[in-house]
C-alpha cells in the first residue's frame, strides 16, 4: 500500500501527488465517497456496474432520510409501497 501526504485548499480542491496519479488523465471523472472520517477515491472509468447501482442505491438512501428528518415523508400502505419500489 502506498500513502502520500497532501493538502486542502481554500476552495476545497486537494492535489493527487505525482507519484499517485499513475494512468490518470486530466479532467477523467472521479468518485468520492465519504465514511465517517475516511474517504475514498475512485476513477469513475474503472467503477464497474455493480459499483454503480450500490453508490445509485446509496445516494437515494441518503436523500430519503433528509427528507424523512425534514418531515417531508410520504406514507403509504404496503401494495403501493411495493409497486412505487419497482419503478426504481
Amino acid at each position: 500500500m502506498d500513502f502520500e501526504i497532501t493538502r486542502l485548499s481554500s476552495k476545497g480542491q486537494i492535489v493527487i501527488p505525482q507519484s499517485m496519479r499513475y494512468g490518470m488523465k486530466e479532467g477523467e471523472k472521479m468518485i468520492l465517497v465519504r465514511d465517517g472520517d475516511r474517504i475514498i477515491l475512485k476513477r469513475a472509468s474503472k467503477a464497474d456496474e455493480n459499483f454503480k447501482e450500490d453508490f445509485e442505491f446509496a445516494k437515494r438512501t441518503e436523500e430519503a432520510w433528509k427528507q424523512i428528518e425534514k418531515g417531508e415523508c410520504t406514507t403509504m400502505d404496503f401494495d403501493d409501497f411495493i409497486n412505487e419500489m419497482k419503478k426504481w
